[in-house]
């Protein structure tokens, strides 16, 4: 494997840790009247880790095949967490495809933040099993097939929510 893709392997590992680190706080309650802003602070700092594997070359694995892994650990603890502090603003509306679905589909906030963890989870397993080029591999395929979207879709609601808690009392201050 060469330098280039052990390095980006390395700082990959390193963002996906923290957004799965981050996560797992807010979901344990951790973020009080900001988590709408700690949420959206993890997810643009994995969101620039999936556009660097967006912008690299295509990672291709030797004979093609990814090695085989037991079973991902279960994060539906965190998402059930998640849903819970989100409950109020947990569903909302996306367009999945602005160019080829551009029907309003309804998404929930904690289904997609726990996407993206699910993808960066079983990338960061064979990372730590030694096999950082399968990592990315994965996580460049599932930027592109599945975290990706969940994570911008997260990304666009969680900036509506922050602006609303922001301007809309703005608006209020100034209309009393």
């Amino acid at each position: 494997m060469s330098d280039q893709w052990s390095a980006l392997a390395d700082e990959i590992a390193g963002h996906a840790q923290n957004y799965l680190d981050g996560l797992t706080r807010v979901a344990g309650g951790e973020g009080g009247d900001a988590i709408w802003s700690l949420l959206l602070v993890e997810v643009a700092q994995v969101s620039l880790a999936g556009a660097q594997l967006g912008a690299s070359q295509d990672v291709i694995l030797s004979g093609n095949w990814e090695p085989p892994l037991s079973e991902d650990p279960d994060v539906d603890g965190v998402r059930t967490a998640l849903a819970e502090r989100l409950e109020a603003v947990d569903d909302y509306a996306e367009v999945f495809d602005p160019y080829k679905d551009t029907a309003v589909t309804p998404y929930r906030l904690s289904d997609d933040l726990t996407a993206v963890a699910a993808d960066l989870v079983h990338g960061l397993r064979h990372y730590h099993a030694g096999r950082p080029l399968e990592a990315l591999w994965w996580w460049q395929y599932s930027y592109f097939n599945t975290w990706g979207n969940h994570a911008g879709a997260a990304m666009r609601a969680l900036q509506a929510l922050a602006a609303h808690s922001r301007l809309d009392v703005a608006e209020e201050a100034l209309s009393t």
